[in-house]
């Protein structure tokens, strides 16, 4: 089994920073991309960030310049520093990546069960 669990989310101000953590555990062969989604109440899920084995990365327009993607290939972990963070930001932070368990030819995609990012004063 593979799994993917965050950490690192909270309540902070507007204009605060947070950094978010995905670690990927189990039975693990290999991960190739890697990324960050989010879901706001009544929203549907929204692409945040992408990153590759090689740490190429893309964000999405609404975050670029103020969330960055990165990964520690040898913890098998990605994470999410949020700096400038505004209340459109509040919503349910979301990891995926692209694994491929031992013993199996191809690459899966998991999920993590989320964290909850609320931006308020």
């Amino acid at each position: 089994q593979v799994q993917l669990v965050e950490s690192g989310g909270g309540l902070v101000q507007p204009g605060g920073s947070l950094r978010l953590s995905c670690a990927a555990s189990g039975n693990i062969f290999s991960i190739n991309d890697m990324r960050w989604f989010r879901q706001a109440p009544g929203k549907e899920r929204e692409f945040v960030a992408q990153i590759s084995w090689s740490s190429e990365s893309i964000h999405a327009g609404a975050v670029k310049g103020r969330f960055t993607i990165s990964r520690d290939n040898r913890r098998n972990t990605v994470y999410l520093q949020m700096n400038s963070l505004r209340p459109a930001d509040t919503a349910v932070y979301y990891c995926n990546a692209d694994v491929k368990p031992k013993g199996v030819t191809d690459y899966r995609v998991y999920w993590g069960q989320g964290t909850q990012v609320t931006v308020s004063s």
